[in-house]
């Protein structure tokens, strides 16, 4: 398989993948050496199944009003505190959690240090 290629694995593959990671983890420790063929077995099950979940179970991107929103919750923070914090009026950040409009890459930094947010979150990156 060319590294291009992408797998085309069925539900009973997958199951079957899925049931033998959980017999090999069984088995397989911080001792057991790499090259073995239960590590190798492992490596190869735990490829099935991520392949597998990707194509059936795909997670979106969320866009910059998402990422602002899930910021704002996860420090306990208003949008007026966020507004205050950064310079901006509140309907500026109000604008940005309702997807209306998208921060300047300046202030985008500054809300992501703020809200302690990886910036490659907030470029959907």
């Amino acid at each position: 398989m060319e590294s291009g290629d992408k797998m085309d694995i069925s539900e009973i593959q997958y199951k079957y993948a899925e049931k033998r990671m959980e017999d090999l983890l069984k088995i397989v420790d911080d001792t057991t050496l790499p090259t073995s063929p239960q590590c190798v077995e492992l490596s190869i099950m735990s490829n099935i199944v991520e392949e597998y979940e990707k194509r059936k179970f795909p997670i979106g991107k969320l866009t910059v009003a998402e990422v602002i929103r899930q910021g704002l919750k996860a420090k306990g923070m208003t949008q007026k505190e966020l507004a205050e914090a950064v310079g901006l009026s509140t309907s500026r950040i109000s604008d940005f959690t309702k997807g209306k409009s998208e921060p300047t890459l300046d202030t985008a930094g500054e809300i992501c240090k703020v809200l302690d947010i990886m910036p490659a979150d907030m470029l959907n990156i």
